[in-house]
């Protein structure tokens, strides 16, 4: 009634057209509920079909590998801002070891977790990790490996007030001045029959041991929701009109032929199908087959999808493209409508995107996380002695986190360019480094390396060598 009254208002005063309940906005009646409500009532119908959608349809699953490749490619990997070089090149090499070990399941490394993750976000708006601590004679080399778990793990229908006062929502546990203080985990899948044991227990994990990876897109927001959300509709009936046209063309391409005879009870020379019972030629290459007066043949003609399809298509799929964030050739893996100028344009949108979910998401919600608890690990368990960590923990666990390097479209051109830019001063070698997914100080100190053995085997490998030590004339083995 007031919602009524409000509109016949707001018709009245004018203004806002999206406001108002004209006649074409008279059917657009919005849902005023919080997501959280949203996500509760359809999150598990929504997660199920995204889920189907990347097993069965081609293009969800190319988008979910395009996203993936982009994301995380071969790692987002930590660079310490410690300025000890000795203690800096120590906890590299720590880290490069545990990084193999980082994995509870043992199917790969934290680089594989950071991939799994990033498919995990877009299938279904959300992941979990587990931190779980393990003892020394494991073998480790920091006792701490990761556990993931899917989002179906934390029940979205969970939602109670606790006796001491805490109030359980979604799964998630909190204080009362809204801080997470426990996540009420299911201890299997839900939908994993394999595992008939625990069936329906749950347990709860104190928030400190738990990484929530999900990409808020509303204020208040306790769950993730599925990227597919938008595009599930489209690209599911896109599937079912593809087959539908598959079909057609089957049919089309089994060149049948009927017989008409104006004496049906008079029986002529077509033999009967053993399975159907129904009569049937088995027309020969070249065969001429003689009727009886008043027969005909006619042949099938079933209607051709006409010339519309592909514009169709092409359509849909940049609708669907729009809706899941991924550029159409990363979609379709369709490049004919591709050139340098539109595809240097698309690649640049979607790389700032692709950069800002980076940092927001997985480098401040798990690279983050997993780094200062490994590096805590590490000291309290002694695979790293470091003096004083505990009062200068900050300045210890200072870390930049390096994506990998995005692939130009016209490497010359672009590596001009940014020379260009460093020679300016507009950019530093150590930013260019960086954007590379490489860490200035050790790429530094390999090309410090590298030019020492080349002046000391006498190597020259650049179009104006530089003099060796001692006068000697170098060897010129470059251009």
């Amino acid at each position: 009634m007031l919602g009524s009254i409000r509109r016949k208002v707001g018709a009245w005063l004018g203004g806002f057209e999206a406001g108002m309940g004209n006649r074409r906005l008279k059917g657009f009646q919005p849902t005023r509920a919080h997501l959280n409500t949203l996500i509760a009532a359809a999150g598990p119908d929504i997660t199920a079909r995204a889920r189907h959608l990347v097993r069965n349809n081609g293009y969800a699953a190319n988008a979910i590998e395009s996203w993936a490749g982009n994301v995380v490619g071969a790692g987002i990997k930590p660079s310490s801002l410690i300025a000890d070089p000795a203690l800096k090149a120590e906890v590299q090499k720590l880290w490069l070891t545990w990084t193999d070990e980082a994995d509870a399941e043992g199917l790969t490394d934290f680089y594989g977790l950071q991939r799994r993750a990033a498919r995990e976000v877009f299938i279904t708006g959300e992941v979990f990790f587990r931190f779980r601590p393990r003892r020394p004679e494991d073998g480790l080399a920091v006792p701490l490996q990761l556990q993931m778990l899917p989002s179906e793990m934390l029940p979205l229908t969970r939602n109670e007030t606790l006796p001491g006062g805490n109030v359980v929502r979604q799964g998630i546990e909190f204080d009362r001045i809204g801080r997470r203080v426990a996540y009420h985990f299911l201890r299997r899948h839900p939908g994993d029959v394999t595992d008939p044991g625990m069936a329906g227990e749950v347990v709860r994990v104190p928030a400190s041991e738990i990484i929530h990876v999900m990409d808020p897109v509303d204020a208040g927001q306790l769950r993730g929701v599925s990227r597919f959300a938008p595009a599930i509709v489209k690209m599911f009936l896109l599937d079912q009109y593809d087959d539908a046209e598959l079909d057609r063309k089957k049919v089309a391409a089994m060149y049948a032929l009927f017989v008409t005879t104006p004496s049906p009870g008079e029986p002529f020379d077509i033999a009967e199908d053993a399975g159907t019972g129904d009569r049937v030629m088995d027309v020969q290459p070249g065969q001429v087959v003689m009727l009886e007066p008043g027969e005909q043949i006619q042949t099938s003609a079933p209607a051709d999808v006409g010339g519309s399809y592909e514009a169709f298509q092409y359509r849909t799929l940049l609708q669907i493209a729009a809706a899941l964030g991924v550029p159409y050739a990363y979609l379709s893996n369709d490049m004919l409508k591709a050139n340098y100028s539109n595809s240097r344009l698309a690649l640049l949108e979607f790389r700032r995107r692709i950069d800002a979910w980076q940092h927001a998401v997985m480098v401040f919600q798990l690279c983050r996380a997993v780094w200062q608890r490994w590096m805590d690990i590490a000291v309290m368990s002694g695979a790293l002695s470091i003096k004083g960590y505990e009062p200068n923990r900050a300045g210890f666990i200072a870390c930049s986190w390096l994506p990998p390097k995005w692939d130009w479209v016209d490497p010359l051109k672009d590596a001009k360019a940014e020379i260009e830019q460093i020679n300016a001063g507009l950019k530093s070698r150590t930013q260019a480094l960086a954007e590379r997914g490489f860490d200035a100080e050790q790429v530094d100190a390999e090309i410090a390396a590298d030019r020492e053995r080349e002046q000391r085997l006498g190597l020259v490998f650049c179009a104006t060598p530089s003099p060796l030590p001692g006068g000697d004339a170098p060897i010129q083995t470059g251009p």
